[in-house]
């Protein structure tokens, strides 16, 4: 699937399809206001830190205002707005990585309790409560990274940002059941990896001055 396969949509989302149709900047400035925390949050288990994931939202952005410069206005207003623009997001995220080197991309970094802007404080929690958060997001962050693309990007619409599986599949170029497939997969995955206690160096036995020393 590509980013311009995606047809009419329940997604709640048709009045920025409208107001994109009526006036393409001022219409923009609304699909901006309101997506672009949904894709900075999608685009950090893309990518490593916040900043990264700023310039990789901008970047979609970027190429969906392009896209629909070139659109009609009747095509427009039949626009599933949000999986449209997370299908460029992903693609563009994907793009990236092809390009960069030939080397795999680095490890997502992820922030489910945070789809905010970046570096959003929580005068709420205590230092005892940010530290655990931090270790929750720290720890799911790299069973994120044990997925495939296509798994983590499943799971992350599903069960961070609630996505339905008619555009998690559309998002992702595949049958409704597919996707359905991919996040339980995903969600199998994470369970095994957050299960595994970590690898610990077997202890030494006998008396630590019984060793043998350097000379």
């Amino acid at each position: 699937m590509t980013d311009d396969d995606l047809g009419p949509g329940d997604d709640g989302s048709d009045a920025v399809a409208r107001a994109l149709a009526a006036d393409l900047d001022a219409g923009f400035a609304v699909l901006v206001d309101a997506h672009r925390d949904l894709l900075f949050s999608v685009a950090r288990s893309f990518v490593r830190g916040a900043a990264d994931a700023e310039d990789l939202a901008a970047d979609a952005l970027l190429r969906a205002y392009r896209a629909l410069c070139g659109y009609a206005a009747e095509r427009i207003g039949e626009l599933r707005v949000r999986p449209w623009l997370l299908t460029i997001l992903r693609n563009t995220a994907r793009n990236r990585a092809r390009d960069a080197a030939r080397r795999p991309p680095p490890p997502p970094r992820l922030d489910p309790l945070d789809a905010g802007p970046p570096d959003d404080p929580s005068p709420e929690l205590g230092p005892a409560e940010q530290a655990e958060r931090g270790e929750l997001q720290r720890a799911l962050g790299a069973a994120l990274g044990e997925l495939s693309e296509v798994q983590r990007t499943a799971v992350v619409l599903r069960h961070v940002h609630g996505l339905p599986t008619t555009e998690i599949a559309q998002v992702i170029g595949c049958a409704e059941g597919t996707a359905k497939s991919h996040v339980s997969r995903g969600l199998a995955r994470l369970r095994t990896v957050l299960d595994t206690p970590p690898a610990h160096p077997r202890p030494l036995e006998g008396n630590p001055n019984d060793r043998v020393k350097p000379r």
